[in-house]
């Protein structure tokens, strides 16, 4: 396997499919935006839908900056602490409600569920990217 540049910390940069097949690997990702005049970062569990990053909620802060196509962050990552290896990936993107009925049944099939149990039907939300970054600490030996 070839090696993987490194940035100015010597972290390991990942390329975008690396990027994307991590995110997949894990449940639970942080969604961050700006609502009511602070930075607001919440805990999601999430899907990987080709290179959006999708999941559901309810009414609420996170459905509110989708409307409004905001800018998110999103970030997942994983760490052993044996190794002390592990990664991050960080995307930067616009959220969006999804409410093409075609669309929702295709994402319900991913068989996602909300962080949390709510009163109303959870909508979907699709994080577009408009980047996406991976650093990866390697094992030490």
């Amino acid at each position: 396997m070839p090696e993987l540049p490194t940035d100015h910390a010597g972290l390991e940069v990942l390329p975008l499919d690396d990027c994307l097949q991590r995110l997949a690997s894990v449940p639970v990702g942080r969604v961050g935006f700006h609502a009511d005049g602070e930075v607001v970062v919440l805990p999601i569990n999430h899907a990987v839908d080709g290179q959006d990053v999708v999941f559901r909620t309810a009414r609420g802060s996170k459905l509110s900056a989708a409307a409004e196509h905001d800018l998110v962050a999103f970030e997942a990552d994983d760490y052993d602490p044996q190794t002390r290896s592990g990664w991050s990936v960080v995307i930067s993107g616009r959220a969006e409600a999804v409410y093409e009925h075609a669309q929702i049944e295709r994402l319900a099939r991913l068989g996602l569920h909300p962080w949390a149990a709510a009163a109303d039907p959870p909508f979907w939300i699709r994080i577009r990217p408009m980047s996406v970054t991976g650093r990866r600490i390697p094992v030490t030996r």
